[in-house]
């Protein structure tokens, strides 16, 4: 089942407008996360945001965004303010001009592109299947986050695939990285390095991109479930009424399951 868009709206070449709806294409869900712990006692660490002058915590209805004009001095701005600032590209994404397929340095972030009602998938296939036989990608615009972004639209399969782009004072140029550099090779051993590269050319894989750190992660977790001591409960509370026996029963069953998850991961 595919997530809840992250976005809807329309995409828009000239006259042409179709509805979309547009969701991440990554996620970090199943990434090994911590939380802060003291240490001494075991309880987890909270921040919160304290005013710098009275050193009390502030109420989220409190916060607001400040634009620094001096010294102590700043321009208050409230969530209905910054609603306020409306462009054409909050709703809608229109494709304003197009540049060949290539690979990007200024690539950040894919989200996945999909027509949202079925009278504008005909319009949607027109523009995507179009950008492919011309191989090229869209550029356009999109408000993320209350502020706008360029953007690149790359077809891929039955959809589009959105690209935000970093910001252009965000990319150092690569010409003072790459100046040095000799522009010839040895011609002799060109041919060589080109049957070497033939030879471990392959159809791209997600297995290509793992992350043998979180696998060594999850195992030492798993180990050191394995050795703690289920905590004991403080008498005299009302959770005392659950039998501990459920307790020990879904601890083991998550040890299995984590035991499980990892054999079928050396095993793929």
């Amino acid at each position: 089942m595919a997530p809840r868009p992250y976005w809807k709206g329309y995409l828009k070449l000239s006259l042409v407008t179709c509805p979309v709806a547009m969701s991440p294409a990554t996620s970090e869900s199943e990434k090994v996360r911590f939380h802060t712990l003291n240490r001494a006692t075991g309880n987890r660490v909270v921040s919160q945001y304290v005013d710098s002058v009275t050193g009390k915590p502030v109420k989220d209805e409190n916060e607001a965004k400040g634009y620094a004009r001096g010294e102590n001095d700043y321009v208050i701005l409230a969530d209905d303010d910054l609603d306020a600032v409306a462009l054409d590209t909050v709703r809608t994404i229109d494709i304003e001009k197009f540049v060949p397929a290539e690979s990007w340095t200024y690539l950040e972030k894919a989200h996945y592109l999909a027509p949202d009602d079925p009278v504008g998938q005909e319009a949607f296939s027109v523009i995507r299947d179009a950008m492919k036989a011309s191989k090229v990608v869209g550029v356009s615009k999109l408000v993320i986050g209350r502020r706008e972004r360029a953007v690149i639209l790359e077809p891929r399969d039955q959809g589009i695939v959105l690209w935000t782009l970093r910001f252009g004072d965000e990319v150092r140029p690569s010409e003072s990285y790459f100046e040095e550099i000799d522009s010839g090779s040895e011609k002799e051993a060109l041919p060589l390095v080109e049957k070497l590269i033939k030879q471990r050319t392959k159809h791209w894989s997600p297995t290509m991109a793992t992350d043998p750190i979180q696998e060594a992660l999850l195992v030492l977790i798993a180990e050191k479930k394995k050795t703690l001591k289920p905590k004991k409960s403080t008498k005299g509370r009302k959770e005392d009424a659950t039998p501990a026996s459920n307790v020990v029963n879904i601890m083991d069953a998550l040890r299995k399951s984590v035991e499980k998850d990892m054999k079928s991961r050396k095993a793929g």
